[in-house]
């Protein structure tokens, strides 16, 4: 179906990175009055009903997040949303797909006078092959073709640090693998990123602009867009180096004022920070019995003291679906939603805008989150931008790697100790375990960094139960280089108990484990003693305080990412392969067509709940 025809918008660029920074006032000066509008008509009065000229106007805010550069149908469990049944039972609905995405905003602008699209964050980074090949230029194209008009910046956003976020908002080829279309020089993001709470360490100005005002017809709504504060903690040191991340609240509050100076009272902030809702059905009424019981989490601190002039908060990075309504700190309902991850959905919000005030009416707001369902015609222009991509990618992607005889679920598997875990903690112990690689004993592995799962009848066109290099780049994208260092057992114990306390103590982050690491988890006690210490083994022996061990694990890790300070302790560091190349290599010697890799058992880490 043909998309509802809308204004070119104008082009916008920022100065950022190495191109060296203006500063704010310079950029909204220099920004058009109109910059962002969807239509270029001069209000009149009398004229219309609630959706056109008149005081109350209808405004139809969509939004996604964490799309993660999923152009193509995400395979598996990644590709399938839960629905709740009105006879009490659930669903799997397989969704996602640009293509899909695409053609599910188009046709849900169509008839709406007063439209715009936002994100909150990641929808580059952690990305597959076709688009993480190519440093995610395919997405951004994408997402022009969408008409994106603004998002947030996530903590993916830098992954490859802050220059090479300024090069996907200004374009240009990348600095040294080039222009990957021969002719054409990459134009970068139709959209502005916003990252009102990042900062440079040195000047204390943004990264990139704090807000955007979208207009039309005198329609005006502020948008103020942040990651959250601990993207420091979940990134790499080289990716977050000489910039600060502030606190999401007082950042939300400050630029809030800001747009009421101008005049600007309808105000949406995008956050790059989310909940758990008690179901995972995208449409679990998360109000049930009161606004926001059914929703815990960062966000909803978040949202209880955001300003209350801000009207709505779009939100994401926890990848779940939720639209509900959190009291602000005057008691007022206010809209929080969330459209799980990977472009499998969307939300559709109404703001109701008065002329008069200026001002969303919150009592007049409505929201649901929809499904990106595959039952729909494929958009020709997305289509062709995939098939494009695809052709370049191809002489790699395609690269049998080794067999699977069955799924292997990693980000699709709700256990701690998940299959795919095991797979890849395993390689990373053969890969370094010989002398001259570092002498690993055991290997540690990051749960987040486990992007998907291995498919087996979507293992590519060589056939069933193989993996390709697309297929194990999709798992393992961050192309992480290895690290081995010594590591006491008193700091191995520590990063342990590290899972379930300190920063994890409320969002646990399972270690996956390579064979030999053995522990129990309790879940009935609290905190790091969850890490039940008596149990806690390497080959059969207990791990002793006092002894020194060659810990594997990713350069993420080793610098205390995610939340383990006691893995930076390591020292003697050894610097290995990738990640990936680490992955592929075990892939390689321990599967063939006649012997593939069978589903780990997953029983190193035994739960006690």
């Amino acid at each position: 179906m043909a998309a509802t025809p809308r204004k070119n918008k104008t082009a916008r660029r920022f100065l950022a990175a190495g191109a060296g920074l203006a500063t704010v006032g310079a950029l909204v000066a220099a920004m058009p009055s109109s910059a962002g509008a969807a239509g270029g008509e001069t209000a009149a009065a009398g004229y219309g009903n609630g959706k056109g000229w008149g005081r109350m106007v209808d405004v139809q805010l969509l939004s996604f997040n964490d799309l993660h550069g999923n152009l193509e149908p995400p395979a598996g469990s990644s590709g399938q949303v839960v629905r709740a049944k009105e006879d009490g039972t659930t669903e799997k609905v397989d969704a996602g797909g640009v293509e899909y995405l695409a053609t599910h905003l188009r046709q849900a602008r169509e008839g709406n006078r007063y439209s715009v699209t936002a994100a909150a964050g990641d929808l580059i980074g952690g990305s597959p092959l076709l688009s993480g090949l190519f440093h995610d230029e395919p997405t951004i194209g994408a997402l022009n073709k969408l008409d994106l008009d603004v998002t947030s910046v996530g903590n993916h956003e830098f992954d490859e640090g802050a220059v090479e976020l300024a090069r996907m908002q200004n374009g240009g080829c990348h600095p040294t693998a080039g222009c990957f279309v021969e002719g054409e020089k990459f134009k970068g993001a139709d959209f502005p990123y916003l990252a009102a709470n990042v900062t440079r360490e040195k000047t204390g100005k943004p990264l990139l602009d704090p807000y955007f005002v979208w207009e039309k017809d005198g329609v005006r709504i502020g948008f103020i867009g942040v990651t959250l504060e601990g993207t420091p903690n979940i990134v790499t040191a080289e990716g977050v180096k000489g910039l600060k991340f502030g606190d999401e609240v007082e950042t939300i509050n400050k630029y809030a004022k800001v747009l009421e100076r101008q005049g600007v009272k309808s105000i949406v902030a995008l956050v790059h920070e989310g909940g758990a809702p008690a179901s995972s059905s995208y449409n679990y009424d998360c109000d049930s019995p009161g606004p926001g019981d059914g929703i815990s989490g960062p966000i909803t601190e978040i949202a209880k003291n955001v300003s209350p002039q801000v009207d709505a908060l779009v939100t994401g990075h926890t990848h779940q679906a939720y639209v509900c309504t959190i009291p602000d700190p005057a008691g007022k309902p206010r809209l929080v939603t969330s459209a799980s991850s990977f472009g499998k959905v969307y939300t559709d919000t109404t703001l109701t805008y008065d002329r008069a005030t200026k001002d969303i009416v919150r009592t007049a707001v409505a929201s649901a989150n929809h499904v990106v369902t595959r039952d729909v015609p494929k958009a020709a222009d997305m289509t062709k931008l995939i098939q494009d991509w695809t052709t370049l990618a191809a002489p790699v992607s395609n690269r049998p790697q080794g067999f699977i005889a069955a799924d292997i679920n990693g980000r699709g598997s709700t256990a701690y100790e998940k299959p795919l875990g095991d797979v890849i903690a395993d390689a990373q112990l053969e890969g370094l375990a010989p002398a001259d690689k570092g002498g690993a004993q055991l290997a540690l592995m990051n749960p987040g960094g486990i992007r998907s799962d291995l498919v087996y009848k979507a293992s590519g066109a060589e056939g069933d139960g193989v993996v390709t290099y697309g297929e194990s780049f999709t798992v393992q994208p961050f192309t992480n280089m290895m690290n081995v260092v010594d590591l006491t057992g008193a700091n191995l114990i520590a990063a342990l108990k590290q899972q379930v306390s300190g920063s994890n103590l409320n969002s646990v982050k399972i270690l996956q484990v390579s064979k030999g690491l053995t522990y129990t988890l309790d879940l009935t006690k609290t905190g790091a003693d969850r890490v039940v210490e008596g149990t806690i083994r390497l080959n059969g022996e207990p791990i002793d305080p006092s002894k020194t061990y060659r810990v594997a694990m990713n350069e993420f890790l080793a610098g205390g990412g995610d939340g383990f300070p006691a893995l930076a302790t390591g020292t003697n560091k050894l610097v290995g392969a990738s990640d990936l190349d680490v992955f592929n290599a075990y892939l390689a010697t321990r599967s063939s067509a006649a012997a593939p890799l069978p589903v780990p058992a997953a029983n190193r880490i035994t739960v006690i709940k």
